[in-house]
């Protein structure tokens, strides 16, 4: 099953940070998804698929990309 995941979007992970954080805030996509912890503010990236394993749950959704708008006009 493949998860839609978004920018801004704020997921629990099933494992504990070091710093004791749960929470993590998405910062990129793509490949591979790029994480900050919501409580030490440290940078990760994990593999897609990987970060499907690992997530328990959504804490808060970002907001829905706004659908494209061309670049130049006919």
């Amino acid at each position: 099953m493949v998860v839609g995941f978004r920018l801004a979007d704020v997921v629990q992970l099933r494992k504990l940070h070091p710093c004791g954080g749960d929470t993590w805030a998405i910062v990129r996509l793509g490949a591979d998804i790029g994480l900050v912890c919501a409580t030490c503010k440290h940078r990760v990236l994990l593999e897609r698929s990987v970060l499907e394993r690992r997530m328990k749950r959504f804490v808060e959704r970002g907001a829905e990309s706004s659908p494209a708008i061309p670049l130049s006009a006919p």
